[in-house]
C-alpha cells in the first residue's frame, strides 16, 4: 500500500485492497473514498466490499466515482462536502491516485491559492498541470 500525503489532512493513493483499511485506520485516517467506478478493471473490489471493510475498520467510506479525464461537478461538489464535513484525515483512492488528487484540486476544500494546490500535488508524486486553467493559475 502507497499512499502520498498531499497535506495533513489529505493523501491519496493507487488501488487499495479490503485487507489494507486496518492499516489506513492505524495511520489515523478517518475517511476514505473511492473514486473508482465499479468494474473499471479486473479483479478491482467492487465499493461495497470496500465499504464493509472500512466500516469493519472504523472508517467511514465515499463512492465518487469518475472515469477518465471527467470531473463532472456534482462530483466535484460532493468530493469537497466529504473533505470539508470529515473530522480527521481523508485518504483517496483510484487507480494510480491521480483522479483523486484532480478532485481534491479542483474541489479546493483546504482553500489554497491555485498554486500551492499544484506544489502540493507535484511534492506527493502528481502532475496537476493539466489542470492549471481549470483552477485558477
Amino acid at each position: 500500500m502507497k499512499i502520498s500525503r498531499v497535506t495533513d489532512s489529505f493523501a491519496v493513493a493507487p488501488q487499495l485492497s479490503p485487507s489494507d483499511l486496518g492499516s489506513v485506520a492505524d495511520e489515523g485516517f478517518a475517511a476514505v473514498i473511492c473514486n473508482r467506478p465499479d468494474g473499471e478493471e479486473a479483479g478491482q473490489p467492487a465499493a461495497d466490499v470496500m465499504r464493509r471493510a472500512a466500516e469493519e475498520a472504523g472508517l467511514s467510506f465515499h463512492h465518487i466515482p469518475v472515469t477518465g479525464g471527467a470531473f463532472p461537478e456534482a462530483a466535484i461538489d460532493a468530493f469537497g462536502k466529504v473533505r470539508r464535513e470529515t473530522n480527521g484525515p481523508v485518504l483517496a483512492y483510484c487507480r494510480s491516485g491521480t483522479r483523486s488528487i484532480m478532485l481534491d484540486a479542483l474541489s479546493n476544500a483546504d482553500d489554497l491559492s491555485a498554486q500551492e494546490r499544484i506544489e502540493n500535488a507535484r511534492q506527493a508524486g502528481y502532475d496537476l498541470s493539466p489542470l492549471r486553467d481549470r483552477l485558477g493559475g
